[in-house]
């Protein structure tokens, strides 16, 4: 089973771009704290490129900017490839299946908080319905021991 869940902020604004064929695909990375520290009392840093399609990626792209933290599920995709010099590398990639924002609104201190832009629920909530009123009762007697 490929999956993988990690839980970082984002090192750049998201850039969300398209294939030939129309598709919306958003790359962003995220750094991502282990939870130990080294010998030198200094906790290590891992960073991930991610990538998210479609509509999940049109929403990153909308709503996530750098220094929002996010919660990513997904897979490990492994890339090789030769660079300039002829070197053969591996590229590690995730390839966001969901991802959370974390990052409460205005989180970032400047009010611009990614839940600005979506729409607030209206003002007194369901109109007309009431709560249900809740009667006590007692059924301590019949208790089989």
């Amino acid at each position: 089973m490929n999956k993988v869940f990690l839980i970082g902020n984002l090192t750049r604004d998201p850039e969300l771009t398209e294939t030939a064929g129309g598709v919306s695909i958003c790359r962003f990375a995220i750094a991502v704290n282990r939870s130990y520290s080294g010998a030198d009392g200094e906790r290590k840093t891992d960073f991930f490129n991610v990538t998210a399609w479609r509509g999940l990626g049109e929403t990153v792209s909308r709503y996530a900017k750098k220094g929002n933290k996010v919660a990513v599920s997904g897979t490990i995709e492994l890339r090789n490839y030769e660079d300039a010099q002829g070197v053969k590398r591996t590229a590690v990639d995730i390839i966001a299946q969901d991802v959370e924002f974390l990052t409460p609104r205005g989180g970032n201190g400047d009010g611009s908080g990614y839940e600005a832009d979506i729409p607030a629920a209206p003002a007194g909530g369901n109109r007309g319905s009431k709560k249900p009123t809740l009667q006590s009762f007692d059924d301590d007697s019949d208790i089989p021991f």
